[in-house]
């Protein structure tokens, strides 16, 4: 077992998390409450790298993310370091490739709140923020929960853009799905056998807990 890959994986899943977290709650209101023009492109563009072959992904992430784009320049700039085939790179993409498993949940938990309560905060003074913040928010906590639940394992088992964008250095992009791909490469069955079934217990836990969520979200509405 590559237990080196399989922390780095998860460390790699937690930072992308944390780092949707803020990101998603900022986008979700205009997706799930918002009425104005370019929210059907902002949906579009969010949700596409669900609909997009990880390998396009992966290549227009490295022409983002390379030494002659703004940001890569950037980043060379003030580190000295690239980011393409690196720790932070690989971070960035992974933020991107799992935006729509964070958003999609959230959106739909926050869809489902009753609009009376937010008109009511309305009428009480409260301003948008302070609605969404404080009202709509703590009532979709079961969404936000699965967002990060979702968005977590499959940044966990994600392996197309990975490997484009981060290769298999290892302790530095080699994540288990990584591994358990040079593993079968190099005939070490037994080894491979082990990481895919870690993995899948992995996944088989997450999508129970999400099915827990939702029942017990029925269960209370």
């Amino acid at each position: 077992m590559d237990w080196e890959a399989i922390r780095l994986s998860l460390r790699l899943a937690a930072l992308s998390t944390g780092l949707l977290v803020p990101l998603g709650i900022a986008l979700a209101w205009p997706l799930a409450f918002g009425r104005f023009r370019g929210k059907l492109l902002l949906e579009a563009l969010t949700s596409l790298p669900l609909v997009l072959p990880p390998t396009v992904l992966g290549f227009y992430l490295i022409v983002a993310l390379g030494p002659r784009s703004p940001v890569g320049q950037a980043w060379e700039a003030l580190t000295g370091a690239r980011l393409v085939f690196s720790f932070q790179g690989l971070l960035l993409a992974q933020v991107v490739t799992n935006l729509p498993f964070f958003l999609q949940p959230l959106v739909a938990s926050l869809g489902s709140v009753d609009r009376r309560l937010l008109e009511a905060a309305s009428t009480l003074g409260s301003r948008p923020p302070g609605i969404y913040l404080r009202v709509a928010l703590p009532l979709a906590w079961r969404g936000l929960l699965s967002a990060m639940i979702l968005s977590f394992a499959h940044a966990i088992g994600e392996f197309g853009v990975v490997l484009m964008v981060g290769g298999s250095l290892p302790g530095r992009t080699r994540t288990a799905s990584i591994a358990l791909f040079d593993q079968v490469q190099s005939f070490d069955m037994a080894g491979a056998n082990r990481t895919a079934l870690l993995l899948l217990a992995f996944a088989l836990l997450v999508l129970m807990g999400i099915a827990w969520l939702r029942s017990r979200e029925r269960t209370w509405s």
